[in-house]
């Protein structure tokens, strides 16, 4: 089997999502509807074994190889088997695991192989599942020709934007993609009041050696029966819950902008679409302006796990739902800036340290605790005036560098942090 020639040790400092793009991308590449429970660990290498199967259809036998936090993490996170799934069916397929090699370009590295029918290994394929479902080839990405969406790749330049408009942060994703956007984020919230949904009536254990029990339904039912300040809170974590549940089972969620992160965002709207009566229209438009901030981050720094820690997971959902539920109250431009800046701040220095490399503990609880701290977050910029020290383009560069500070024990490698406890 070919391997990549060019191999690095430890803890490297990997180029990010940036490094990659060419282009800030639409909304369609962030918010992604597919299956958990995880958006870099399975649905990225699903789809990458689904190109090279369309490459290779009449391959005798295939092989895999994955890299770096792919192999250490990846059989809790079905990497294997979301592999297996596209490729078994048409050939035989062995995949190994290279744990303590990471290659140059990110920690979620991947090799496909294609044996022919003289048994001869061709063709071979490196790819990196670099965050939120998506790929990359390194250096000279070819893979997916990527299309500016986005001509203003900072806060700064699109806060300057609205305050010259006279818009809102929704008007300058409309006037970015285009009307057809609102159809496509009412199937993103479809699918995320759906999994909400499931979600509270979905009882039992989660798959896995944890045998962790299912919690929504039990926070939901006894959250009704608070009185209504502490209902509130209940719920939020009930809904939050729900969708990490959901996801962690391999249910249908909306990357937000992960699959480890789906919880927040959809347990901050449905609760203010459902308990505050905001009408669809303006969800859709929160919803809007969410991935507006997931973008900024994966375009400027990362959403990977792997790359930068949870940090860039669950930090960047609880800024997405920060800005949203700000917005949805009624805050001016300056206000949902500070709302997400706060959100992702209080999220400096997050690991990403699963026990077992399941999405579920310490995954779940977070997504429950920054949908309550969006909802502070959105209060506290509220009664301010907007003006603040740190802005929100400068987390996001601490943010990246942070991430790269983190030892490699700490990135989705189960070998350090909460990851060593053992069921």
């Amino acid at each position: 089997m070919n391997e990549p020639t060019i191999l690095s040790q430890g803890n490297s400092n990997f180029p990010t999502e940036n490094d990659y793009l060419c282009a800030m991308q639409s909304l369609h590449e962030l918010y992604r509807i597919g299956i958990g429970p995880s958006s870099s660990h399975t649905m990225g290498p699903q789809a990458a074994a689904t190109i090279y199967l369309s490459r290779h259809p009449e391959a005798k036998a295939f092989e895999v190889t994955l890299y770096g936090s792919l192999a250490a993490t990846g059989k809790g996170h079905m990497t294997d088997v979301a592999i297996l799934n596209i490729l078994s069916p048409i050939a035989p397929t062995k995949i190994h695991w290279r744990p303590q090699i990471f290659l140059p370009f990110h920690p979620n590295g991947m090799l496909f192989t294609c044996i022919n029918e003289q048994g001869e290994s061709i063709d071979p394929w490196t790819v990196y599942s670099i965050g939120g479902g998506a790929l990359s080839e390194g250096e000279n990405d070819v893979h997916d020709e990527q299309k500016e969406v986005y001509g203003l790749h900072s806060m700064e330049e699109i806060m300057a934007w609205c305050q010259k408009s006279g818009r809102a942060f929704w008007e300058y994703v409309e006037a970015c993609e285009g009307e057809a956007i609102w159809d496509f984020l009412h199937e993103v919230w479809l699918v995320m009041c759906e999994a909400v949904e499931r979600g509270i009536d979905h009882e039992g254990v989660l798959p896995g050696p944890l045998g962790l029990q299912r919690k929504a339904p039990i926070y939901y039912t006894k959250a009704k029966g608070y009185k209504a300040n502490l209902q509130s809170s209940g719920l939020v974590y009930a809904y939050a819950l729900a969708v990490s549940e959901e996801n962690a089972s391999g249910g249908r969620i909306v990357t937000a902008p992960t699959c480890g992160s789906c919880g927040v965002l959809p347990a901050v709207l449905y609760h203010l679409g459902h308990n505050h009566t905001f009408s669809e229209e303006r969800i859709l438009h929160a919803l809007a302006t969410a991935g507006l901030i997931g973008n900024l981050v994966k375009y400027n720094a990362s959403i990977s796990g792997a790359d930068v820690g949870c940090q860039g997971e669950v930090g960047v959902a609880c800024a997405m739902a920060s800005a949203a539920a700000c917005q949805l109250f009624g805050g001016s431009v300056a206000q949902i800036e500070y709302a997400a800046e706060m959100g992702l701040e209080h999220h400096l220095g997050m690991t990403c340290d699963p026990v077992c490399g399941l999405v579920q503990i310490p995954c779940i609880e977070r997504n429950a605790f920054a949908a309550a701290r969006a909802l502070d977050a959105n209060f506290y910029a509220s009664l301010s005036d907007g003006q603040h020290r740190v802005s929100f383009d400068r987390i996001v560069k601490v943010m990246k560098q942070t991430g790269h500070d983190l030892p490699s024990v700490y990135k989705e490698t189960s070998e350090g942090g909460l990851a060593k406890i053992r069921s």
